[in-house]
């Protein structure tokens, strides 16, 4: 007997341009026990690593200013600070924040410290953002970031 509170009855691409957008509809069992049809846009861009960069010595951290679309057309100049970044595209959580912190900030990056695991939207996103720490110093620069 499947105990799934869900029942999946249709599923609808809706866009490939970027990422995937996709159109669910399903049964949704309710604490009564009844079923409740429903339908739910989901965007799947795959899951990410964002990293903290922090000199001890100094008291500082490293971030980033980028333009991000999405804060422009929501009555916003589109520029965000924000720590350095980036999707997995097939790598180890632990592989590709240190390539996407050396590329971002021109820091290579040694240890890192993973702190949480966290879903960033989970009303309408699939991502799932991995959390790290790692401590940087002036000679661990290696380009401009």
């Amino acid at each position: 007997m499947d105990n799934s509170p869900v029942r999946m009855t249709a599923e609808e691409t809706l866009s490939e341009n970027w990422y995937l957008l996709k159109k669910y509809s399903f049964d949704l069992r309710r604490r009564d026990g009844s079923w409740q049809a429903q339908t739910r846009e989901v965007y799947d861009r795959g899951n990410g690593a964002t990293i903290l960069l922090y000199n001890r010595e100094q008291r500082t951290v490293l971030l980033i200013r980028q333009f991000r679309m999405p804060t422009f057309v929501n009555d916003y100049h589109g520029y965000l600070i924000e720590a350095a970044a980036g999707l997995l595209d097939n790598a180890s959580p632990e592989e590709r924040i240190r390539l996407e912190a050396e590329e971002e900030t021109g820091y290579r990056v040694g240890h890192v410290e993973k702190i949480y695991v966290a879903f960033m939207s989970p009303g309408s996103v699939t991502e799932r953002i991995h959390f790290f720490m790692g401590e940087y110093q002036p000679g661990d620069r290696v380009g401009s970031g």
